[in-house]
């Protein structure tokens, strides 16, 4: 939950449709891991990612890689992020609310590993705690296959 109060906001399929597209094809890593964004809301973003060969960290035990888990909880925490921006600017053109992934960064990222990611596919979830002037936080959790919760993170990015 951010810290403010939201109307509520719908965002347009054009507008969804650049946002999967930045998320999903445009920023190539994501692409890499094979990110999919399946909710998007002001504030919160859900995605899955599908386990593969590539991505495994851990040959005896078919564990996904540490770094794979970390990418996607960035990628989906700004996301979230990016998505409660674009809320508080409704009155511009959706397309002007894309423009707004250029100025995005990553400032702090902590990642608490809590169990082996094991499973056939991930599901990932952020929050936007908040999003200010310049800076916005959110949570993320990476859960298995079975709502298992297997790591947490924290994040702080840039958006001016």
């Amino acid at each position: 939950m951010t810290s403010r109060q939201h109307v509520p906001v719908a965002f347009e399929p054009e507008y969804l449709e650049g946002f999967r597209q930045i998320y999903e094809e445009k920023i190539v890593f994501n692409r890499m891991l094979g990110l999919r964004l399946t909710l998007i809301e002001p504030g919160h973003v859900q995605a899955r990612i599908d386990m593969r060969e590539e991505l495994v960290g851990h040959f005896a035990y078919h564990r996904i890689h540490g770094g794979v888990i970390s990418a996607a909880l960035d990628a989906i925490g700004s996301a979230a992020v990016m998505a409660d921006v674009a809320s508080r600017h409704m009155d511009e053109d959706p397309r002007k609310r894309l423009e707004r992934f250029a100025r995005l960064g990553t400032i702090d990222l902590r990642i608490d590993y809590l169990r082996p990611g094991i499973g056939e596919f991930f599901t990932l979830h952020a929050q936007c705690l908040r999003a200010g002037s310049r800076v916005g936080t959110s949570r993320m959790e990476f859960r298995g296959p079975d709502g298992t919760l297997m790591s947490v993170g924290a994040a702080a990015y840039i958006v001016s």
